[in-house]
């Protein structure tokens, strides 16, 4: 995966040879607010993580241009649970809270449009490179206003290494070189990955607002 990861990105970068004169570069980032759709994911919340990278805009005309980029970006999704019973004269509460953490460098490839002075639409494809997947559980419970709590995290298995998608989006861009965006990522690839997992389709969504800054 290392080798196709290093081969993208020189891939993505090499478009900024082109015609320097017109490429700026920058760098940004923003908050995710992630989840997963698909089946059997009933009840999932979303997940607020983060994103950060590099990018380069090569203009292509004076209304379009070509803006590739680097990005790390921690997605997943959430789930919680709480009931509250009495026994007799006591009182039980109980708590918990999952999370799938999973951590990718992606690779947009966007088209940008200038509708307006500084205002863009954008649209483009993803490629995302997993970097770790971990689940984190963690759980309270309170007897008569004595409480226990614990947490444990662990490896999640059957992910995929790869995942595709595709980008839409909105942008701003100052005179100076700072800018702010709204993208939304729908994800075209099943990330589960072992037998029969045809049959048990999971994909990523995120939502990530920006800013950032060209140089």
């Amino acid at each position: 995966m290392k080798k196709l990861l290093f081969t993208a990105a020189i891939a993505v970068l090499g478009f900024t040879t082109v015609n320097a004169q017109e490429v700026q570069f920058g760098a940004k980032a923003g908050v995710n607010f992630a989840t997963l759709s698909g089946d059997n994911v009933d009840g999932v919340d979303s997940k607020t993580g983060f994103h950060v990278g590099v990018v380069a805009e090569i203009m292509v005309s004076e209304k379009f241009s070509f803006q590739p980029e680097i990005m790390y970006s921690a997605q997943g999704a959430s789930t919680s649970y709480s009931e509250t019973q009495n026994f007799g004269g006591d009182t039980y509460s109980y708590e918990e809270e999952e999370k799938a953490k999973l951590n990718y460098i992606n690779l947009p490839l966007m088209g940008k449009f200038y509708v307006a002075e500084g205002f863009s639409v954008e649209a483009g494809p993803q490629i995302g490179f997993l970097i770790s997947a971990k689940g984190e559980y963690e759980y309270s419970e309170t007897l008569n206003g004595v409480t226990q709590s614990g947490s444990e995290e662990e490896d999640i298995e059957n992910i995929s290494s790869v995942d595709l998608g595709v980008n839409f989006g909105l942008g701003y861009k100052l005179d100076n070189g700072l800018n702010f965006g709204a993208r939304y990522n729908l994800g075209l690839s099943n990330i589960n990955d072992y037998e029969g997992a045809d049959n048990n389709k999971v994909h990523n969504n995120v939502i990530q607002v920006s800013v950032g800054f060209m140089f």
